[in-house]
């Protein structure tokens, strides 16, 4: 049965945070990439994990239902501060930090506002190091992400709607299920056009701060992937030299969905192999 939990994030934002699981096991905290939410990690939310571990995944602010404010996104040290804002009120002991690509980036924001002190590892998934120009400059993303991200900026709906739906088949290698795509897309449309605007206007470099990671590190990353592209994985690697880079064939932006029982292995081997 799962918890839910109100948090107060940065200027008093109010964050929507699910837990569920074995209350008195080693803590996973869960992090989705843009516009979704916490239900990203359902696959997880109800496998063996559960059994073993206290599951505990947010809604970043502007998404799910957590509070949508305007003006409030810009800033590294807002992501940063929101998640400390959930390990402190959740009480996490030294969790294990799961980033699902945009997400990732904030579990990033983290790290070079607070350090590594209060957590066990990371686990990166097809997640990016950078946003905005340093990211198009790099190369990291996908002709298809390219070419959709305009239209999921729009403000007029039709427009805006039909990119998403597109957004969403291609957040997976092979096609969706109708009743998945519904699901993907009904988290999709709740996060507001003024959210992903912001997000978009994001302006930052963390390769220095990745290679200042010494916990330890899960990079996962699909071999089909065509939003992020899989010599990111590569990248990432590079900056994280201890880090364990998993490659997923066959598997495009979406291993927690797509591969969840090897998925869902690799994490558990990873919260289990620190004791912390």
């Amino acid at each position: 049965m799962s918890r839910t939990h109100k948090v107060s994030g940065t200027g008093g934002v109010s964050l929507h945070v699910v837990e569920a699981g074995n209350p008195n096991g080693r803590s996973i905290l869960f992090v989705h990439g843009v516009s979704f939410s916490h239900l990203a990690w359902r696959k997880q939310f109800e496998s063996d994990l559960a059994d073993d571990f206290r599951l505990v995944a947010m809604d970043l602010r502007g998404h799910g239902f957590s509070d949508k404010p305007v003006g409030a996104y810009g800033d590294s040290r807002i992501w940063a501060d929101d998640v400390l804002a959930v390990l402190t009120s959740l009480e996490l002991d030294q969790p294990v930090l799961c980033g699902w690509s945009y997400g990732g980036f904030v579990l990033t924001d983290y790290v070079r506002h607070h350090g590594e002190s209060t957590i066990a590892a990371v686990n990166f998934v097809s997640s990016v190091p950078r946003l905005g120009e340093p990211l198009l400059r790099g190369g990291f993303m996908g002709a298809d992400f390219l070419a959709l991200m305009p239209g999921t900026l729009s403000e007029k709906t039709d427009e805006s709607a039909g990119s998403l739906l597109a957004f969403a088949r291609k957040c997976v290698h092979d096609t969706l299920e109708p009743a998945e795509l519904a699901f993907f897309l009904g988290n999709l449309v709740m996060t507001p056009q003024h959210v992903r605007l912001a997000l978009a206007m994001r302006q930052e470099d963390h390769d220095a701060v990745l290679s200042t990671l010494r916990r330890p590190v899960l990079l996962t990353y699909g071999d089909d992937d065509v939003l992020v592209r899989p010599a990111t994985g590569e990248h990432m690697a590079g900056l994280v030299r201890h880090a364990t880079l998993s490659r997923y064939p066959g598997v495009g932006h979406s291993a927690l969905w797509e591969a969840p029982e090897r998925f869902n292995r690799e994490l558990r081997r990873l919260r289990e192999s620190v004791q912390i």
